[in-house]
Formats: C-alpha cells, structure tokens, sequence
C-alpha cells in the first residue's frame, strides 16, 4: 500500500470545517512562482500546476528507473499547495484575481534530496523537450497556524477566514501574514471534476500569540 501523506498526516492535511490551531513542521516542496489570475485559460498559473506535477511523477516513477534514491518508498504524490499574496493587501482581496501573486508547490517525501530534484529536472527536461528551470527545490517552516477545512466555491472562502480570524482572537492570538509567512491554501478536490459547492480546501494563515 502506497503511503498516503493525507491519511498519516491528518492534522495538516484533513482537519475538521471548524477552525483549529496548529503547529505545522519544516517540510520541502517543489515550487513554481508566478503572478495573474490563476483562472486565466493557458495562464501562467496553469502552466506552473504542468510544470510541478511533471517533476513530482518524474520523482515518483524513478523507482522504474535507473536512478535509485536513497530510502525510496512507495507514496501517492500529495496534493496542490499554494502560497498566495497581493502587494499592500493584508491577506488576498478575491475580487482582484489579476493581482495575486503566488508560489504554488506540492510536498516532496524527506528521502528526496536537493541533489535528487536536480536529477528529475533534467530527466523531465530530456524526456519532454521542456524547460523546467522555473521548479525550485523549496524548505518551508510555517510554524504557528490558524487552519480549517472549507468546503464550496474559492470565492466563498472570505466567510470561512473570518471564522479562523474570530476564533484565533478568542484563544489569545493574532494574525501574524507578512513577506515570509503567507495565505497558504491546500486543495483536496480537482477542480475540473468536482461541483463547486463541494470543493474542499484547506486555508492556513499564520498567526502569534497577542502582545
């Protein structure tokens, strides 16, 4: 049986549709960034999502391969991440999609080494005659968070950060978003195949302690 970073990760990437705190560890990422309406039709966005799978299933299948990584095991590739942000914007403002900027990654197992990733890249590169220059090997600690399951549109997802922002404050913290800490979304449903009211995303914003 594959190993399934949701099922054995459940407090990050399957939490209950009512907000929670969590403490969320350094994990490593393949990461594209990139600016504009993710929703634009062959936009920068979509070609990133192309771009970060190709390398994430180059890893995966190099057990058929000759390139053998040090304490491979078999695992499902885990789902899309984005970190997104807009200049002078506490948060994301929904409405103004053209000016998001974002860096959207997908989780690496911790057996995948900087010098592994470099190997994918090039064996996607020779492989699909395509540049892959723009994945980046990435280290992320998010530490402190405020998180919660939200189920619907990405549109209606302004009520379900207002939750996690009032029930953070009765527990004593406050947002804490800025350069390097940022609006982190995970998402558990393909798009292109699930209703929109039935979408499931995780939302995690940064927080700390008041004062």
């Amino acid at each position: 049986m594959a190993f399934d970073y949701k099922k054995e990760y459940k407090a990050f990437y399957m939490p209950k549709n009512k907000p929670a705190i969590v403490t969320v560890p350094k994990m490593n990422y393949l990461a594209v960034r990139g600016s504009g309406d993710p929703n634009a039709e062959d936009g920068e966005y979509k070609q990133a999502i192309g771009l970060l799978y190709a390398i994430a299933f180059t890893i995966k299948m190099s057990k058929k391969g000759d390139h053998k990584i040090e304490g491979y095991f078999d695992y499902v590739v885990p789902p899309l991440e984005g970190f997104w942000w807009q200049d002078g914007t506490d948060g994301v403002d929904y409405s103004r999609k053209a000016d998001f900027h974002w860096i959207s990654v997908i989780r690496l197992p911790d057996f995948v080494t900087e010098e592994d990733f470099r190997w994918a890249v090039n064996e996607a590169a020779e492989k699909k005659k395509q540049d892959f220059q723009k994945v980046e090997f990435m280290t992320i600690e998010e530490g402190l968070c405020v998180q919660c399951m939200h189920i619907g549109a990405y549109d209606d997802e302004p009520a379900t950060v207002e939750l996690m922002h009032e029930y953070m404050e009765r527990e004593g913290y406050e947002l804490d978003i800025n350069e390097k800490r940022l609006h982190h979304e995970i998402y558990l449903s393909d798009a292109r195949k699930t209703a929109p009211e039935k979408l499931k995303t995780v939302i995690r914003h940064p927080i700390r302690k008041m004062g």
